[in-house]
């Protein structure tokens, strides 16, 4: 893009940027600067309060600057006179450590230090529904197994198509778009790339849906399990790993099991390995694990595992790998921090590459049918308490996080449990009023 966002404002006609940074929770926060003052920006950064925003800090700490990266910058394909630009945010001319664009940074600057280039693709679905957010916004989306519906999807295609456009206008490489497996509910896929850039259109992405949907008088959500009884919105991760130049996959490998190379089954030991911390950024919120710990939908299948499993081209656990050089991970769901999602996918496949970590037996069996006799394979968390607990026991994968952020996030999701916990129900009301 060029390194001079002055430059690049005259050159496209953008009026204003939005400088947007994204904080502990996945809250995208950003100024709107006129393109008379970006030079400044570019230079200086954008004041933030800290406290303000999902971040630890307080009121007496100084102004957080959010400088942008211009390798970022994206030009509103449905307002081009407003440009997006992804922010590192300092204080005190220092990085701040908890952030988590800064954190995915320090990480894919380790593993580059080892001689691997990270790249990954997303699958982020969501739902279109009324503006309430009560209802889906189709009312004739009522079919038991709606996945890939003809009719459905082309009734919301003036959205879907804008969206894809949009995506295709930009040079993502979209390729399909389709209804998934929950009435209302759609995925929308484009190109892999390095994981810094997958973080950043993973971001702008979810600002873009949600933008055009509101455009066209819906709402979008990516809550991991909006309504009981339908699938939840997943978001799982294909990652591979290439060399330092970032032109041979250091993952593939034909003479190996299912096309893994042993530094590709090494990297996935650390998944398998450090999965139950995992779950605490990649399911990060109360509503999270009502998705991966789902009773049967009305679908027939919930699509997300439950156990610490691993696979061939099987959809029912927690990795598969569908083909030679990459695997799935399909434990993330729609309220995964676009940059910690990236960060921690790293950081356990760099200790599992250290390490020479294992990633255990594989299983081909269907897991929603036969689940019950794999012995010894933990069970994912079944809250957000447990998945926090795991994460804080998972000393090694808190030091490769950092722990100015470990801290931080630790510290804010418990009181977001707290707050959950303290939280009165109708549930207890009718369970409990006549005792």
């Amino acid at each position: 893009m060029g390194n001079d966002l002055a430059a690049f404002a005259k050159e496209k006609g953008v009026k204003y940027f939005m400088i947007s940074y994204t904080d502990l929770f996945g809250g995208q926060r950003a100024k709107l600067v006129p393109a008379q003052a970006i030079a400044d920006m570019q230079r200086d950064g954008a004041g933030f309060a800290g406290f303000a925003t999902w971040l630890d800090l307080t009121p007496a700490h100084p102004d957080m600057l959010a400088v942008p990266d211009p390798d970022s910058v994206i030009q509103l394909p449905w307002k081009p006179e407003v440009a997006w630009v992804a922010a590192n945010c300092i204080m005190n001319d220092k990085s701040v450590e908890q952030a988590p664009r800064n954190t995915l940074k320090r990480l894919i600057a380790e593993a580059a230090g080892d001689g691997m280039h990270i790249k990954t693709g997303v699958e982020a679905e969501f739902f279109l529904i009324s503006p309430d957010g009560k209802t889906i916004s189709d009312e004739y989306d009522t079919a038991s197994k709606p996945c890939y519906d003809q009719q459905a999807v082309m009734r919301r295609y003036d959205v879907i198509a804008e969206i894809c456009d949009h995506m295709l206008a930009l040079g993502w490489g979209a390729y399909q778009n389709d209804h998934e497996d929950a009435n209302g509910q759609f995925e929308m896929n484009w190109a892999f790339d390095d994981a810094l850039a997958t973080a950043d259109k993973h971001s702008f992405f979810k600002f873009m849906v949600k933008s055009v949907a509101e455009k066209h008088g819906l709402r979008a959500t990516f809550m991991p399990k909006p309504f009981q009884g339908l699938t939840g919105n997943g978001c799982h991760a294909h990652i591979s790993v290439w060399d330092r130049d970032g032109k041979t996959n250091v993952f593939a490998d034909n003479a190996m099991e299912l096309g893994l190379s042993a530094k590709g089954r090494n990297f996935l030991g650390g998944i398998m390995k450090h999965a139950s911390a995992l779950a605490a950024i990649t399911n990060p919120t109360v509503n999270s694990y009502k998705r991966i710990n789902a009773p049967r939908t009305i679908s027939g299948a919930t699509w997300a595992p439950n156990t610490v499993t691993w696979t061939g081209n099987n959809r029912t656990h927690m990795v598969r790998v569908p083909g030679p050089g990459r695997f799935e991970l399909r434990l993330p769901d729609g309220a995964a921090n676009p940059y910690l999602l990236q960060a921690v996918i790293i950081a356990a496949g760099l200790d599992g590459v250290r390490s020479k970590a294992d990633p255990g037996r594989r299983y081909d069996i269907d897991m929603y049918q036969f689940g019950h006799t794999v012995e010894g394979a933990p069970k994912l968390p079944l809250n957000l308490l447990d998945a926090l607990r795991e994460f804080d026991n998972d000393k090694s994968l808190k030091a490769a996080l950092g722990e100015e952020f470990s801290s931080a996030y630790l510290k804010l999701k418990q009181q977001e449990w707290n707050s959950y916990a303290s939280h009165f129900t109708q549930w207890e009301r009718d369970h409990t009023l006549d005792i």
